[in-house]
């Protein structure tokens, strides 16, 4: 299966942009806009989650995560909390779906929520400068894009070739003791 790429995830974030812009125009004729701000962010998470277990090459747990986050996002509506929360509640899911199925470090998890919370910050500051939601969703989810830079392995910490030197020199040195400490152990007790 073939990774998600930079410019697959700048055509999510135009079709999510135009998707949510086009829900968001036709739904506020019928609902006020708070509820349908929610409904069009449940729905353009939803389809996130959608592509980001497609393009996954991780084969197990898909139906598990996707319900999981089915009974989360009902919840979340259920429980109606403010917008900001709501809002945060989502992209932490995605977030949280992102971390398990392309990141195998805490570090990577990390700097992905790093991420998340740019593209909060980016989606907020073109919001406020533009009062578009168009243009808000493709801010978040063009920064977004850039999460297959993050590498999936990352260490929290490269040790340095002394540390490692040392850390090699001591197990080495303890376990020459214990294989010495082992063989004086045997010829004194196999020789009466």
């Amino acid at each position: 299966m073939k990774h998600p790429t930079f410019v697959e995830g700048v055509v999510v974030a135009v079709l999510a942009s135009a998707g949510g812009g086009a829900l968001f125009t036709v739904l506020a004729s019928f609902f006020s806009s708070g509820a349908v701000l929610r409904m069009v962010i449940a729905g353009i998470a939803f389809a996130y989650v959608l592509y980001l277990l497609s393009r996954s090459s991780v084969p197990t747990g898909r139906v598990a995560v996707l319900s999981l986050w089915l009974i989360a996002a009902a919840i979340v509506w259920f429980l109606a909390p403010p917008l900001t929360l709501y809002l945060l509640s989502h992209a932490a899911m995605v977030w949280l779906i992102r971390s398990l199925y392309f990141h195998s470090s805490a570090v990577g998890s990390i700097a992905d929520l790093g991420l998340s919370g740019l593209g909060m910050a980016a989606a907020v500051w073109a919001g406020l400068q533009t009062q578009s939601l168009f243009v808000s969703i493709w801010c978040f989810f063009l920064v977004q894009a850039l999460f297959i830079a993050v590498p999936a392995h990352m260490k929290a910490r490269r040790s340095t070739r002394v540390e490692r030197k040392f850390g090699a020199d001591r197990f080495e040195s303890a376990h020459r003791a214990a294989e010495a400490a082992l063989r004086k152990y045997s010829s004194i007790h196999s020789n009466p």
